[in-house]
């Protein structure tokens, strides 16, 4: 659909009207398919509503669109933060359906008597958060600085900073990156890497084969593995979609002439090494956007648990690292909900309460010289 999308309008003017990256599943895609197709269901919809929207309004009856799981569809204006019509209205794409845009940390109402009666929570409100997940995740963030990087962290990695306006230029898009609306009124500027899924996808294949290991036991092998043998680029196509991703791994290395992992700690130690240098990249473009060095990253959500992660990118990137908390995108719904009910004033209020709610763990930077040698090899060899 892209293409079909660039023989309507250029990809540039809807980036710089969207600020959000192509990505093949983005809404506009889904919808201009529709078009497309010409199929009658998009014609007859009252209205389009996002999973969180529809189950908000299954629960209180209140349709509505929320901003930071609308902003992510690449059918909102980010200048404005409204619904792009112009530009959908170039791609034939109705724009009827769409609802008001309601900002997170909103009431929207009481829940509906009928569930009210049969879950007993009595005369509760229903509270738009942010329903985007990464949203909610790096409004949990516990930074008491502006300088500094936020990593989402889990089957996916999500690397961006918070800017107070959209970062739309020439250069941005030329880096891929997307800008998605925060729970504090910021814009989440911000590049999807692959993450863990290089990990859980390998563990899926071992014990497809008979071999169960954990997480943190294939975390143990990693330690063990010599480290900088082989490199990968995580974002390569080859390692997208479900397969056998030992032997892809092997297959790649084979490929660009580096050494075959061949045990189960080295695979995954080729793929946290690379992981980290990909990280490293990505944290030189955002600094490089950003205007000048920052000092921390922080890494949140739930491949907080992989402590070697942690400490392979606090060496690759020359940055202390701040790991935590786990659950940080149902703790930034919590703080949304507690704006919302006047329990707190702001989202930095929120993130002055994380330190003390939940555990956090530092790493520090240790032989960086070999880790900046390393990354000279890990960037010709992957050009990531």
């Amino acid at each position: 659909m892209e293409e079909e999308a660039a023989g309507r309008i250029p990809l540039q003017e809807i980036y710089y009207t969207t600020g959000i990256q192509f990505m093949f599943f983005n809404t506009l895609f889904q919808l201009l398919s529709e078009v497309v197709t010409e199929r009658a269901q998009l014609q007859q919809a009252d209205s389009l509503l996002f999973t969180p929207d529809l189950i908000n309004y299954w629960l209180c009856g209140v349709k509505t669109n929320e901003y930071t799981i609308a902003s992510t569809s690449q059918l909102l204006d980010v200048h404005n933060r409204n619904w792009a019509e112009d530009m959908l209205n170039k791609l034939s794409i109705p724009t009827a359906p769409l609802g008001n845009i309601t900002m997170p940390a909103t009431t929207l109402g009481k829940v509906l008597p009928q569930i009210s009666e049969e879950t007993g929570l009595g005369d509760i409100n229903i509270i738009a958060v942010g329903s985007h997940d990464t949203a909610s995740a790096v409004a949990a963030v516990p930074t008491e600085t502006a300088s500094y990087a936020y990593l989402s962290s889990g089957t996916w990695s999500l690397m961006g900073i918070e800017v107070d306006k959209p970062v739309v230029t020439e250069q941005s898009f030329e880096y891929g990156f997307t800008n998605e609306g925060g729970i504090n009124g910021t814009i989440r500027l911000l590049k999807n890497i692959t993450g863990l899924w290089l990990v859980q996808e390998c563990r899926r294949a071992w014990s497809e084969a008979g071999d169960k290991l954990s997480f943190a036991e294939l975390e143990k092998e990693a330690r063990n593995a010599e480290p900088f043998v082989s490199f990968i680029d995580p974002d390569d196509a080859a390692f997208a979609e479900p397969c056998d991703m030992p032997a892809r791994i092997q297959q790649y290395c084979e490929h660009t002439g580096q050494p075959i992992p061949q045990t189960k700690g080295a695979i995954i130690r080729t793929a946290m090494d690379s992981l980290a240098y990909r990280y490293k990249t990505v944290f030189s473009m955002l600094e490089d956007m950003a205007g000048g060095s920052l000092d921390t990253l922080h890494i949140v959500g739930g491949g907080t648990k992989d402590r070697l992660l942690s400490q392979l990118t606090a060496n690759a990137l020359n940055r202390r690292i701040i790991a935590g908390p786990v659950e940080a995108t149902a703790t930034g719904n919590v703080l949304a909900q507690m704006i919302a009910a006047g329990e707190i004033s702001s989202i930095a209020e929120g993130r002055s309460i994380v330190p003390n709610s939940f555990k956090l763990e530092t790493f520090e930077p240790t032989d960086t010289e070999d880790y900046a040698k390393a990354y000279t090899r890990f960037h010709d060899i992957t050009g990531a």
